[in-house]
């Protein structure tokens, strides 16, 4: 990634890009709409990269801002992107957006859900209960003053959840993070979509932020289709070509 991206001024609504100026169409009858669900202490700029590419081999990309006030809020938002598409689409979520995804994945519109260093819970499992059972290598999240959000150590985010991207940019999100609530990490899916839809998934393996053997668990429980990769919890960003080629397999096998 060449450039750092500014927060956006509406945190809930989405950021729609065409893809009319694409200089290489979506294969023939593969699914074209993509939607992308950012996670915790991020917002969805950090899509950018992976969003141009899909751009550019045709794709209609959709970017989901959620509030990461609660994860109904956070599936009702991403709900309300899925409502307004004209066709199918696959559902991408990194980190706590995998959480999400797999709620909002019941959408009619959802063929094919695609989790990227994300959280893949069952009935009964929240953000909490998943890191506790195979602790990351990190632990600098903190409360805000007022104990309803959480935030990353911003001397740790670097470290933490992009060590693969320069620092001047790992400054930039530290600053512009968006803080995710305490009521947020207790959030549960009653009816998981990958038990019923077909999912891809990638695993980091520099990932500090979730244990990539909590990854590969969660994958090979929803029968995922995975790949790995040598990166950081930020690997949509830092290795957004690889992200963008699982997204467009994944829209390929959902035709």
């Amino acid at each position: 990634m060449t450039r750092i991206t500014t927060l956006l001024a509406i945190a809930t609504a989405p950021l729609l890009f065409a893809g009319a100026g694409a200089v290489q169409a979506a294969s023939a009858g593969a699914i074209k709409n993509v939607v992308l669900v950012h996670g915790a202490f991020a917002d969805g700029s950090g899509w950018q990269p992976v969003a141009e590419i899909l751009m550019r081999d045709g794709y209609k990309v959709s970017v989901v801002q959620e509030p990461e006030t609660s994860l109904d809020d956070d599936v009702a938002a991403t709900n309300r992107v899925l409502d307004g598409l004209d066709g199918p689409a696959v559902l991408v979520g990194h980190s706590y957006g995998g959480m999400i995804i797999t709620g909002a994945g019941n959408n009619p519109h959802v063929k094919m859900l695609v989790y990227v260093s994300a959280l893949a819970p069952d009935v009964g499992d929240t953000l909490g209960s998943l890191q506790a059972s195979k602790p990351p290598a990190s632990n600098s999240i903190v409360p805000t003053k007022d104990g309803a959000y959480l935030i990353i150590n911003p001397a740790f985010f670097h470290a933490d959840f992009c060590a693969d991207l320069p620092q001047a940019q790992a400054d930039f999100m530290a600053l512009s993070q968006v803080p995710l609530s305490v009521k947020s990490t207790g959030g549960q899916i009653a009816a998981p979509a990958w038990k019923t839809k077909p999912s891809y998934a990638i695993v980091s393996t520099e990932d500090r932020a979730i244990n990539p053997d909590l990854e590969r668990w969660m994958y090979k429980r929803a029968h995922s289709v995975t790949t790995e990769v040598k990166g950081s919890h930020a690997s949509y960003i830092s290795q957004a070509r690889v992200v963008a080629d699982v997204i467009e397999k994944a829209a390929a096998a959902a035709q």
